[in-house]
């Protein structure tokens, strides 16, 4: 597969997934370390011109790069749920578009989850818009993609994680959940939210606490609260 820009090869390359990078016959400002870390790395690089990297990328904003990379490895969700800690997860529920997927799981990684499960008709999405716009994250990022994701929630369940969906209209705060706890934050799409039987399945429904104007937040920006919220707890329990 080919993901596109600057920060997604960087990440592409530290992960150990970039098999061969193409980039720019015009000198790019901004590619010095990045050929420098390819090299390190013995990764090809070949010189194209933009006309074929505009081919590559689909009409993406490249910046001059485009990268060939393995496919992710898939998860399953007994993978997410075994490790030493205390599992903090992500369910993400129809989230489709490519910018509010890769957002997302910037802020997944950069809290630290152990894992982010989503549907497994989705996961064309996880192409190079979505890397590019996760700064590269989801090549880190460990993946569950699975059939359904209200039987998800119920398995996630039954390996005794926690399940909080996120629904701005939940008369609890997410401030008042304990989330040092094996903790699974659901998640819906921009708009639409939690599809009905995903809310009903989830243990606790919660909403940030809103004090302005505005009646609710992009779901990235709704994600991050949540996701270093429970990392602020987590911290304290120590």
């Amino acid at each position: 597969m080919r993901i596109y820009g600057i920060n997604a090869t960087v990440e592409a390359l530290r992960s150990g997934r970039a098999v061969e990078i193409h980039v720019s016959d015009r000198r790019r400002r901004g590619l010095d370390a990045l050929l420098t870390m390819a090299s390190r790395a013995r990764v090809r690089v070949r010189r194209v011109e933009v006309a074929e990297l505009d081919r590559m990328a689909r009409g993406g904003v490249h910046q001059g790069v485009v990268a060939t990379v393995t496919r992710p490895v898939d998860y399953s969700l007994a993978d997410l749920v075994s490790g030493p800690r205390s599992p903090l997860l992500v369910v993400l529920d129809g989230i489709e578009d490519p910018q509010n997927l890769g957002a997302v799981v910037r802020a997944a990684e950069a809290a630290g989850v152990d894992g982010i499960v989503l549907q497994t008709r989705r996961v064309a999405a996880r192409g190079g818009a979505a890397i590019k716009a996760s700064a590269g994250a989801l090549n880190h990022a460990r993946l569950a993609p699975v059939v359904n994701v209200s039987r998800a929630v119920e398995e996630l369940k039954a390996a005794g994680v926690w399940t909080v969906g996120l629904d701005a209209g939940a008369g609890r705060s997410l401030y008042d959940l304990n989330l040092t706890v094996p903790t699974a934050l659901v998640i819906g799409a921009e708009g639409r939210g939690l599809r009905r039987l995903v809310r009903e399945k989830c243990d606790w429904l919660a909403a940030l606490p809103m004090h302005g104007q505005v009646a609710s937040l992009n779901v990235a920006v709704t994600a991050g609260i949540a996701l270093f919220e429970a990392v602020r707890q987590r911290m304290l329990d120590g």
